[in-house]
């Protein structure tokens, strides 16, 4: 099934602001949220649908893509099952809560009823949690490193779990008490007079906050919130074949959650070096090789950049500007495991500008030979060869 755009999932403007985009989203995920519409597949999809939307259009590198490619832009983070999780259809609706709880309150579901708006269909509102922020850094790569994958060290700034008091935000053995307004649910009835009677909501307890307990005696560490700004070294493995803009994430390595909560994810942003020599074209890389006239007619051997060293290779005599040479399996990796491309030789053949006057007499003299006059069949291929290059 085609996906619809994003701006029309959520109803909002391309000009439309974060706040704008972050409202839509709200009002979406409530209305087909699945606690209000038990077992209706559409209002499940529709509200995927919504999430996988926010996702994209919250993200200013990801909207940014997204706006100039459109879907193809963002394959990586919307749907298409890669190595860094996907997203939509293939996520559970509880990945979904985890990673979007913060726009009901800055807290991650719980169980039952989704930031503070849970409790529909009978379903008992749970204690929630609270998620922490996602740290973004950016990992500069050389070509080498995306062809054979690199490890690498971050040295992170971020809110970690407090050692005083393991993270629940208590001093000393003075532990977190049931709270004495939702009794632990997190969660309190209200009821409204309407004029067709009696109507009852649930909404998040404010005196914990949905959490279902309270601090007695606050950590005078943290300030009862569980945790400390700090510093962590985090190892990633970042696979060959990566492309520029590409985002890696690693669950879990983010800012810490309060209270013992869900931790935000580390996003790695992919940034490509520029190669002295070779370009790349996908999974394939691009060598262009300038010949010198006697080198194309006579032919020769040289020398090729790859990735990893230099390799020999024949110039067969008679050799055409415009032919590529392919070199399999000498180009970068498919992220995925599909195979590896090609290094592609494009011979050009350099033609001297100035002349001597004896060089000038030599050229002459083999002008008049009919083996250097154009052949008719080398010169529809020559043309063939480029004109496929700018198609």
């Amino acid at each position: 099934m085609e996906k619809r755009d994003y701006y029309e999932v959520l109803e909002v403007t391309k000009t439309a602001s974060y706040e704008e985009i972050r409202k839509a989203y709200r009002k979406k995920a409530l209305q087909f949220h699945p606690d209000k519409n038990p077992g209706d597949k559409t209002a499940e999809d529709k509200f995927k649908e919504a999430a996988e939307a926010y996702e994209v259009l919250s993200n200013d590198d990801k909207r940014a893509r997204y706006d100039q490619f459109g879907h193809a832009g963002v394959g990586g983070a919307a749907g298409n099952g890669g190595p860094f999780g996907g997203f939509g259809q293939g996520m559970s609706m509880d990945d979904i809560f985890s990673m979007f709880g913060d726009i009901f309150g800055g807290h991650a579901r719980g169980g039952g009823g989704f930031g503070g708006f849970g409790g529909f269909g009978g379903e008992t509102q749970q204690q929630r949690r609270f998620r922490g922020s996602d740290l973004r850094v950016k990992v500069k790569l050389s070509l080498k490193e995306i062809v054979s994958g690199a490890d690498k060290k971050f040295k992170l700034k971020k809110y970690v779990q407090c050692d005083a008091c393991h993270g629940s935000g208590a001093e000393g053995s003075e532990g977190a008490e049931t709270c004495a307004t939702c009794r632990g649910t997190g969660s309190v009835i209200r009821q409204q007079q309407t004029i067709l009677g009696t109507m009852q909501t649930r909404a998040t307890c404010p005196s914990c906050n949905g959490e279902g307990k309270t601090i007695k005696h606050k950590c005078s560490a943290c300030n009862g919130d569980g945790i400390v700004y700090g510093e962590e070294t985090i190892d990633v493995k970042i696979p060959g074949g990566v492309v520029e803009g590409m985002q890696l994430s690693m669950g879990g390595k983010g800012n810490a959650g309060k209270h013992n909560g869900v931790p935000g994810d580390l996003l790695i942003m992919v940034e490509e070096e520029q190669h002295e020599e070779l370009l790349r074209d996908g999974n394939d890389l691009i060598y262009n090789l300038l010949l010198s006239f006697p080198d194309a007619a006579l032919g020769t051997s040289v020398e090729i950049p790859t990735v990893d060293a230099k390799v020999k290779v024949k110039i067969d005599a008679g050799t055409q500007p415009g032919k590529v040479l392919r070199l399999r399996g000498k180009g970068v990796p498919n992220v995925n495991g599909y195979g590896t491309g090609d290094l592609l030789v494009h011979i050009s053949v350099y033609i001297p500008e100035t002349l001597s006057k004896d060089e000038k007499a030599v050229v002459e003299n083999l002008n008049g030979s009919n083996n250097f006059k154009p052949n008719t069949s080398v010169k529809e291929k020559i043309f063939r060869t480029f004109r496929n290059l700018f198609d």
